[in-house]
């Protein structure tokens, strides 16, 4: 048996390979006891053969300060970067905004001696962070002073073998965050090692890695639980025949929302989490703290706020009847009849409505105006990943899941133009879904001492790759299909995929401070002007960095898991109540079951057809990703959501044609994190 976990801050949700859900109320003195509660809750006395978790312990521990006493060592003159940083300011015009402060006190900021000599570290530390100067291109020096503190018996994290990437302060940071979550998240991870056969945990970027691995490099763990959301709705999205989406997840004490194009998830290779600098690939996830459990309040100016501040899942909200004594999201969402009289939630019973009623009156707020505020901010999220990004929010649709975001969503599709929205199978617990369908994955990045020469470039990359995926562990389970040699201009002109390894570059024009990751060369011209607004084709390109993601299939494809029991079309306004969410089906739209099992809504009059979206198309001047020259199967759409060689039902309406795939196009699926590559909605 394998099971997905997702510890959020309300519930942990699980859910079998054999589609059984459990939900039970989280933990937050000792998050693990949520995870056997909730194990046992599915199972009883089985034990699974894996787990696959997402957890939110080195997020929290990193916003609530609550990691390990830590000391820097690092070059002689440097010690103090850790809190000089960047010139940016958090808030430009105001004059009390302060930086947060640095994890390292500065008595514990130690240099090397005149000599190269490692430092006596203090008695009081936990952990120890090594950043010596250019650790990326050359990593003998940290080496060599680690090994003299690890003879000690210190716990010691080197730059270079967390984040080897230039950019001294970015790396500074990200290693000092490292070093600070260790010991918290190594003693939590070793108390659910035991929980299954073999226990997987996934980190920002969406890949799974083997617990010890999580333990040793917490810092990649820090967006683990959004991350398995974003999958699964990715997939979802392309089922249904959307290859550009928008993933809305709202649950208990944040929303997160992830632009997907082309079928894939955005990436980036660096976050700032708590106002520090994180440069390690993630998902490019956006967090806000508005969730169901988010608290409304009169500000002291007379306008209604709701969040950040969240009620969590002790007391929770007023309605759960724990305590709870300040208005929530969801009493707002119950008291509006979003969330039916006499709903129950599990460990919790039966919600009170009078209790929701009675609490948004003595605060002098009303249902309508928390909802209608939460929404706006709501709203702000979802521009930033699309308006932002040069992306016409009008053009995707929206994928909205978690306990909240059915609730919400046709209210944000209206204020941003957008013609439908998905509501997957499962939304409530989507994320646990997702975890279930997520690849194990590694993850190299090499810095280049020279940007500007592109002479054996391919040949970078290719050793790159081979060192991805013999770090997965040689191909067992992999995708080999691609396994002739690259030709010496692949990450040139054409990209390159080397068997199950992913190969891309971070480049720039010449002159330009910050780069964009794109899989060759000549893709920087779409990829600038998109961003921006305009190209330089003249211009001589740098490559500063290669990356390389090798990727092995879960054997779960979470499209072949138990349908869930759905009928359709309902007109709004309605409420669709769920075992692990609630759709709330606004005035003047209607949702319909598609094929793939997923709830679509749309505005009444606008028939079957998702406009102004239409059907997935597939677009042969769109260059994939991965390799042009890639297997054909790459391009089908219902990526994670159908067994490998196997053909889907049509996800398109009756009477539509579906799009005519390439020649040679065969019916091989792909699994959740995994692209497809060269499909998106026309424009």
């Amino acid at each position: 048996m394998r099971v997905g976990v997702d510890t959020g801050g309300t519930f942990t949700d699980v859910v079998g390979d054999d589609g059984r859900v459990a939900k039970v109320p989280s933990t937050p003195g000792d998050p693990g006891d949520g995870v056997r509660a909730g194990v046992e809750a599915l199972l009883g006395d089985e034990r699974p053969g894996v787990l696959a978790h997402g957890t939110t312990v080195a997020t929290n521990a990193l916003l609530e300060r609550r990691g390990a006493v830590v000391a820097l060592v690092t070059d002689r003159g440097f010690a103090d970067l850790v809190e000089i940083g960047r010139q940016r300011r958090p808030s430009l015009y105001d004059q009390r905004a302060r930086r947060p402060p640095p994890l390292v006190s500065r008595d514990r900021r130690l240099e090397l001696g005149p000599g190269g000599e490692a430092p006596d570290v203090p008695p009081d530390v936990e952990a120890v962070a090594v950043v010596l100067l250019h650790a990326d291109l050359d990593p003998r020096p940290e080496e060599r002073v680690a090994g003299v503190l690890r003879a000690a018996g210190s716990d010691v994290t080197c730059s270079h073998e967390v984040s080897p990437q230039f950019r001294e302060y970015e790396r500074l940071s990200t290693t000092v965050a490292n070093a600070y979550l260790r010991p918290t998240c190594g003693r939590y991870l070793a108390g659910i090692d035991e929980t299954a056969d073999r226990v997987l945990v996934l980190t920002s970027a969406g890949g799974l890695v083997p617990v010890g691995e999580g333990a040793r490099t917490p810092a990649r763990l820090l967006l683990s639980g959004p991350a398995g959301g974003v999958l699964a709705a990715a997939a979802a999205a392309v089922a249904a025949g959307y290859g550009d989406a928008v993933t809305f997840d709202m649950g208990g004490t944040s929303t997160d929302v992830c632009l997907v194009l082309d079928g894939r998830p955005a990436p980036a290779g660096d976050r700032s989490v708590a106002g520090l600098p994180i440069r390690l690939p993630s998902l490019d996830v956006h967090t806000i703290g508005a969730g169901g459990g988010s608290i409304a309040r009169i500000d002291p100016g007379g306008a209604l706020a709701v969040g950040p501040r969240s009620a969590g899942a002790e007391p929770g909200p007023a309605c759960y009847g724990r305590g709870g004594a300040e208005p929530t999201v969801t009493d707002a969402d119950l008291a509006a009849g979003r969330i039916r009289a006499g709903s129950s939630l599990p460990g919790l019973g039966v919600l009170d409505v009078g209790a929701a009623v009675a609490v948004l009156s003595r605060a002098g707020v009303t249902a309508e105006g928390v909802i209608e505020v939460v929404d706006a901010a709501m709203t702000q999220a979802l521009r930033q990943v699309t308006v932002e990004r040069g992306v016409d929010p009008v053009d995707v649709a929206l994928v909205a899941f978690g306990g909240a975001g059915p609730l919400h969503a046709c209210a944000l599709a209206d204020a941003l133009g957008i013609g439908a929205v998905v509501v997957p199978p499962r939304a409530g617990v989507l994320s646990a879904v997702g975890l279930l369908g997520a690849p194990e994955q590694v993850d190299l990045v090499a810095s280049r001492p020279d940007p500007a020469d592109l002479d054996g470039l391919t040949q970078e990359g290719v050793a790159l790759g081979a060192a991805a995926m013999a770090q997965l562990g040689a191909a067992e389970g992999a995708d080999d299909s691609d396994t002739g040699e690259p030709d010496d201009g692949a990450l040139l002109r054409t990209g390159m995929r080397l068997g199950g390894a992913e190969v891309t570059i971070d480049c720039r024009y010449a002159g330009q401070s910050w780069e964009l990751t794109v899989p060759c060369v000549d893709e920087l011209h779409a990829e600038h002007e998109r961003r921006n607004g305009y190209r330089r084709e003249g211009v001589a390109v740098e490559v500063v960095a290669v990356r390389a993601t090798a990727r092995r299939s879960s054997p779960v494809c979470i499209g072949a898991l138990p349908a869930v029991d759905r009928h359709g079309p309902v007109a709004g306004p309605a409420v669709i109540a769920e075992p692990d969410c609630t759709v709330w089906v606004a005035d003047g739209w209607v949702a319909d079951v598609h094929p793939s099992g997923s709830w679509i809504l749309r505005r009444k009059g606008e028939g079957q057809s998702p406009s102004p979206l239409d059907p997935l198309r597939v677009r042969s001047s769109v260059r994939s990703p991965y390799s042009p020259q890639g297997p054909a199967s790459r391009i089908l759409a219902h990526s994670g959501w159908v067994a490998e060689g196997t053909t889907p039902s049509s996800p398109w309406p009756t009477g539509q044609s579906p799009p005519r795939p390439p020649a040679g196009c065969a019916g091989k699926a792909l699994h959740a994190g995994e692209p497809a590559a060269q499909v998106r909605g026309q424009r």
